[in-house]
C-alpha cells in the first residue's frame, strides 16, 4: 500500500532573529522550514508537525503556499532563537534562546504514514527518548541531531554532549551533524573518522555538513563534494537545506554519490541567497556540472 506522504517533517519552527555584523532581523527558521521547503520543490509529498503558540501560524505560511500540509499543536509560546554571526564570512556564530514551544510527545504525531520520517531539531529538550522510538516505530528515521546536542547555559545554546546518544543512535536511519557536533559527539577532530564512529552506533549513511562542503558515509563508503558560493548571504539554514536535498535525492532513486553532488550543488545556490532555497531546479543541474 503507498504512504500517503513521502516525507513526514517533525521539528520546532523559529521565530527567529538574525544578526550579521552590525545588522538585525527577524527571520521564520527551524529545520522544518528550511528543509520542508526544499523537500516541496523536489516535487516530495511532504507533511509538518510542529509546535507553537496560535498566535504565531502565520510562521507556517510559506509551507501551505508551497503545499506542505500541516499538523500544528498549539502551545503556550513559540520557539525563537537568536544568531549572532559576528563575521559575515565565517562559520562562527552564538545562539541564544528566546522561547520555547515544549517537547514532542507520541501522541502529537498523526495517522499519517510516510515512506520517511524526518525529525530536525533545533532546541535543547525539543525531544526526548521516547519520542523518538515512537516515530522510529512508524518507519525509517532521519534525524538531524542539532537540538539534541545544544545544551543551556543561561539563554545560550552551546554544542555539548548527548547524554542518551547512545540508546537513540540505533534508531536512525539517516544522521546529519555538523562538524562542532561530530567532534562533541566523538571527540574525533577528523571528519571521516568522526563519522564512522558515529555509524558504528547504527545510522546507516551519516550526512556530515561544514563550511567546505558535504561528507557522507553510506554502507561503509565516503562521498564529498564541496560547497562553492559566491557569498554567504545565506548562511544559515545551510545544514538543513543540505540534509533535506540528500534526503529528498534518496528518496527519488539517487545513490549517495548523486545525491551528494546534488545536495552540494544546491546548498551551494542556497548560501547565496537568504531564507529558504526557492531557486531553479534547472540552475542546479547546471551546477552540478561544475562541482
Amino acid at each position: 500500500m503507498d504512504s500517503a506522504f513521502d516525507v513526514l517533517t517533525i521539528g520546532h519552527l523559529d521565530k527567529g532573529r538574525i544578526a550579521v555584523g552590525d545588522k538585525a532581523y527577524d527571520a521564520i527558521g527551524g529545520a522544518v522550514y528550511y528543509g520542508g521547503m526544499v523537500l516541496l520543490r523536489l516535487g516530495l509529498r511532504t507533511t509538518v508537525v510542529t509546535r507553537l503558540a496560535e498566535g504565531d501560524q502565520f510562521l507556517m505560511q510559506d509551507l501551505r503556499a508551497a503545499g506542505a500540509v500541516l499538523y500544528p499543536i498549539l502551545t503556550k509560546e513559540t520557539t525563537g532563537i537568536e544568531n549572532i554571526l559576528p563575521d559575515p564570512g565565517s562559520d562562527k556564530r552564538r545562539c541564544y534562546a528566546r522561547g520555547f514551544a515544549g517537547t514532542f510527545r507520541a501522541e502529537d504525531l498523526p495517522a499519517a504514514q510516510a515512506r520517511l520520517y524526518y525529525v530536525g531539531t533545533i532546541i535543547t529538550d525539543e525531544v526526548d527518548l521516547p519520542f523518538l522510538q515512537a516515530v522510529a516505530a512508524r518507519g525509517p528515521l532521519a534525524l538531524d541531531a542539532q537540538g539534541c546536542i545544544r545544551r543551556r547555559v543561561g539563554n545560550e545554546l552551546v554544542t555539548a554532549g548527548w547524554p542518551w546518544a547512545e540508546q537513540a543512535l540505533p534508531l536512525v536511519r539517516y544522521l546529519k551533524v555538523d562538524d562542532r557536533e561530530a567532534l562533541a559527539l566523538t571527540g574525533e577532530e577528523d571528519h571521516r573518522r568522526a563519522a564512522e564512529r558515529l555509524a558504528e552506533h547504527g545510522p546507516k549513511e551519516i550526512v556530515f555538513t561544514r563550511q567546505a562542503g558535504l561528507l557522507v558515509l553510506a554502507d561503509g563508503r565516503f562521498h564529498e563534494a564541496p560547497f562553492r558560493p559566491r557569498s554567504l548571504a545565506g548562511r544559515t539554514g545551510r545544514g538543513d537545506t543540505c540534509f533535506a536535498s540528500y534526503l529528498g535525492r534518496r528518496l527519488l532513486g539517487d545513490e549517495p554519490e548523486q545525491a551528494t553532488r546534488f545536495a552540494a550543488a544546491l546548498t551551494t545556490l542556497k548560501l547565496e541567497v537568504p531564507g529558504p532555497f526557492q531557486g531553479s531546479l534547472a540552475d542546479v543541474h547546471r551546477l552540478l556540472e561544475d562541482l
